[in-house]
């Protein structure tokens, strides 16, 4: 009877090598529980950290500019759904990135290519791009000028 598996109270199948009691419950030692807790320890874990991060998630300026605003570009007028949402991005209207009031009154939702327009204007319109008359930041290196003379020599 020792080498037989018994029903324990819970209704689960005791294997030969679980000590059971004397009421037919099976017992697996001390070493068993510890590996039950520790796997229910770290499941515990990793379900809060998922939580905290969803959580996280609500209170970044972008989920906050999608739940304010219609899922549209600002300027092409594009329409996005959840399986293009990616493309559709959260554009700082005073480019402060750090200024998020709660009213998304600073935010504006720009497709990719609207907002890489957008940036791109902010940027020629402060100077962040030579002008073509500008002979400061012209380039001075000619790659291709001796190259006529080097060809000539492999004749």
């Amino acid at each position: 009877m020792a080498n037989q598996a018994k029903v324990g109270a819970g209704g689960s199948l005791a294997s030969p090598q679980h000590k059971v009691g004397a009421g037919g419950t099976a017992s697996a030692g001390p070493a068993a529980n510890k590996g039950t807790a520790s796997s229910s320890d770290k499941l515990d874990k990793i379900v809060a950290e998922a939580r905290r991060a969803a959580e996280k998630r609500d209170q970044g300026y972008r989920e906050q500019a999608l739940k304010i605003y219609p899922w549209v570009c600002g300027r092409c007028a594009r329409t996005f759904t959840n399986a293009n949402l990616r493309e559709l991005t959260v554009h700082h209207r005073d480019h402060n990135h750090d200024n998020n009031p709660p009213n998304g009154s600073n935010w504006e939702l720009l497709c990719l290519y609207c907002h890489d327009n957008e940036h791109q204007r902010q940027l020629e319109a402060h100077g962040g791009i030579a002008e073509a008359g500008n002979q400061s930041s012209a380039a001075t290196h000619s790659p291709f000028a001796n190259l006529k003379a080097m060809l000539g020599n492999k004749s």
